[in-house]
């Protein structure tokens, strides 16, 4: 089937043939086939590499072209980022939506096609976003991520508000790995397209004593190592081919790339410049030991970095300069980083239960990686075994098997208490019989025809749940959310998380730092550090210093006592960071990479805002204090700099050194005028800081006031007690 025969808008049939695009793999023209140009919801499970995506942008444009607006959902920010660049400069406009969960972000709409976060959409539904009543098209990319314990509730969610909200629009699902697509396709409505066809043959196999074992050769690999792994990755990059790793831990994805620098001793400009890249974003040793091994030609790839220096590995990765990653298995979801050979050396990983195998589905992800279109002759996933005996095994276990079946997460009282409060919030429902006969619309009522008792008595308690914490209001058969549910909602956190807060500023407490940042850390929505040995001595110790500080108890119980305590270490690295502690100190102190470091600022940033938000209901003089954290977190300044870091152009770094230069306010940097602060905040940024500040003394910008709660008055609390704190 040509291109140039289908329904596409001229614009981006041009952009294919500039890219040597001009007929359709046959699983995307079984996708055609299928009546997706006519409007058919389309469920496609194919290999990695076999065009999912190309599928879902021709049906986009077909829908702009007849006025339509599509909505793409990603699982992760990255990839997001990675698919509004593949979108744009082909004639649409293109938008992408990572930013704060209680914004309705309404200039989205202006645009074709909008790319988003699961969690984004669902905060942009919570808090009405008008457009999203235009989407005429909506992509699910990785759509087997339904059955994610942590956020796929959220994602099934979402997929069944939408279509509740919009029944008239179209819906295209792809994943390579769905071991149940018949369901999935049902639930959608859906007619389904599977496939085995990939563009570039992928060969899977087990690595054992020399020698690769494929299901019909095997093939002999050079021992120019004592390490089966690195001896993998030198046979592929010596026949011109790339190489990514899969490790279990980021330790050993550091470990491996060490070695690997040292196998492969490369020294080349591209290399050079990339390295130089990483050391001037490096503020830490793990940035410089990155680009050490980068300047080799290996480099590793985890969380821990940061987003800059990921993007440049990932960068010279597609150039063909890094030739071998190593990672955990964070790169496999849903990046597009393919490379010749993919090794799997690590498919045992530690767990609550300890050492566990990885899920069949992960592996499917992983290997699919193996393959560069229109570059590698052949793509290979190889595991490594640990003995002849091993082989046959992990063939039956991972390349054999199927992926799992994709089962919803919806029956889990922790996810529903946050969705049900923002469907009775949003008034998606207004008793407990809509409430069912909504999740009746979910694809766990598909999965579980005729067995709807457990969810009934799920949805009780949790309707009961809220009731008492006075975020839903109940009379008779009427439910409503309270002005204190309603934020809740709107806020984008945990109910149990508002709860916390609630009670320890209903208690009164004396504002301290230190108390609301390991109060917001004991929150459901904050991912804590992990404990390490050396903590047993350095937690305590900072206990005694600072326990009359806290706004809430010690507990007893060793449990308990474990989560308190790596909420006080997360607590710790905070108040580091907003102390201006460099993030070369605290990744040495916590030990952890600046990654790590933007990922908690980035959560508690948004609780802290939570916070003061909801401080303004129960306890407003600390509403003031609250924000002003806040706003200490997400630049890391200490309290002085506020009055400077409000100026923008102005960020951490240039705010210290105006202010140790005695230019403390902005008044002081009006009276020093340009000729002082050009040198450190050059001519254009200076002018422009400058204008700003005689703007706001002569009045045209109004001045700041306190952010009060956008309440809807239809929905007053009609229970006041919990309200004014006795």
């Amino acid at each position: 089937m040509k291109v140039a025969d289908l329904p596409l808008p001229d614009a981006l049939r041009s952009q294919y043939r500039a890219r040597g695009i001009e007929a359709l793999y046959p699983p995307q023209e079984a996708c055609v086939r299928t009546g997706i140009f006519e409007g058919k919801n389309l469920l496609c499970a194919i290999p990695t590499a076999s065009g999912k995506t190309i599928v879902a942008e021709m049906v986009m444009h077909r829908h702009i072209a007849d006025g339509g607006t599509c909505l793409y959902i990603v699982p992760l920010k990255a990839l997001a980022t990675e698919k509004y660049e593949d979108f744009s400069g082909k004639g649409v406009r293109v938008g992408v939506a990572t930013g704060d969960l209680d914004r309705k972000d309404t200039y989205l709409g202006k645009n074709d096609i909008i790319v988003a976060t699961s969690e984004k959409v669902d905060s942009l539904l919570r808090n009405a976003a008008p457009w999203l009543s235009r989407i005429t098209l909506l992509v699910v990319d990785e759509c087997h991520l339904i059955a994610s314990p942590d956020r796929g509730a959220t994602l099934e969610m979402v997929i069944a508000k939408l279509r509740h909200r919009n029944p008239g629009m179209q819906v295209i699902a792809l994943s390579a790995t769905v071991g149940n697509p018949g369901a999935l396709a049902g639930w959608l409505d859906a007619e389904l397209v599977t496939s085995e066809w990939r563009p570039v043959d992928l060969r899977e196999g087990v690595f054992c004593n020399g020698t690769i074992h494929f299901a019909d050769h095997e093939r002999q690999v050079p021992s120019k190592s004592k390490n089966d792994d690195l001896n993998l990755c030198l046979d592929t990059v010596a026949e011109g081919g790339q190489c990514l790793v899969f490790v279990s831990s980021r330790r050993n994805a550091e470990a491996f790339a060490k070695r690997a620098a040292g196998g492969l001793k490369l020294s080349e400009t591209t290399l050079d410049d990339a390295a130089d890249a990483i050391e001037r974003e490096a503020a830490t040793d793990l940035g410089k030991t990155l680009a050490l091994c980068v300047r080799k030609g290996a480099a590793f790839h985890h969380a821990g970095l940061s987003s800059a220096e990921r993007k440049i590995v990932e960068d010279t990765f597609r150039t063909g300069a890094i030739r071998v990653i190593s990672s955990t298995p964070t790169l496999a979801a849903g990046l597009n980083l393919p490379a010749r050979r993919v090794v799997i050396r690590d498919y045992l990983r530690f767990g609550d239960g300890g050492m566990a195998p990885i899920p069949v589905g992960e592996y499917k992800q992983m290997a699919g990686r193996a393959g560069r279109p229109h570059l590698d002759p052949y793509g290979e996933a190889v595991l490594i075994a640990k003995s002849e005996d091993g082989c046959q095994d992990l063939f039956e276990a991972y390349i054999d098997a199927p992926p799992e079946e994709v089962s919803s997460q919806c029956n889990s009282e922790n996810a529903l208490r946050t969705h049900v409060l923002s469907l009775i919030a949003t008034r998606f429902v207004q008793s407990r019989g809509e409430v069912l006969s909504f999740m009746g619309e979910t694809y766990y009522a598909y999965e579980h025809q005729g067995l709807q008792s457990t969810i009934h008595e799920t949805i009780d308690r949790v309707i009961d749940w809220l009731v008492d914490a006075e975020m839903v209001t109940e009379f008779g058969d009427r439910l409503e959310a309270t002005e204190y549910g309603d934020l809740v909602s709107r806020l984008y956190i945990d109910p149990r998380s508002a709860e916390k807060v609630v009670a320890a500023l209903r208690g009164a407490p004396t504002y301290t730092d230190i108390g609301l940042l390991e109060l917001i850390c004991e929150t459901p929505d904050m991912l804590t550090l992990f404990l390490r040995k050396d903590d047993a001595e350095i937690l305590p110790l900072f206990l005694q210093d600072h326990e009359a500080e806290l706004w809430t108890g010690v507990p007893y119980g060793s449990d308990e006592m474990e989560a308190f305590y790596a909420s006080v270490k997360t607590a710790m690295l905070l108040s580091e960071w907003s102390d201006e502690v460099t993030e070369a100190m605290i990744s040495e102190h916590f030990n952890v990479g600046p990654g790590d470091i933007h990922n908690k600022v980035e959560t508690a940033v948004w609780l802290i805002h939570a916070a003061s938000r909801l401080a303004y209901l129960f306890n407003r003089p600390l509403a003031k204090p609250i924000a002003d954290l806040g706003t200490r977190v997400k630049y890391g300044i200490k309290k002085e700099l506020l009055p400077l870091i409000a100026l923008r152009g102005i960020g951490r770094v240039l705010s210290r050194r105006l202010f140790d230069l005695g230019m403390t306010t902005p008044q002081e940097m009006r009276a020093a005028g340009i000729g002082k602060i050009a040198p450190i905040l050059g001519e254009k940024t200076a002018a422009k800081v400058l204008a700003q500040i005689e703007g706001k003394e002569a009045g045209d910008d109004a001045p700041a006031v306190e952010e009060e709660i956008e309440v809807k008055r239809e929905r007053r609390q009609t229970t006041l007690s919990a309200f004014r704190g006795t």
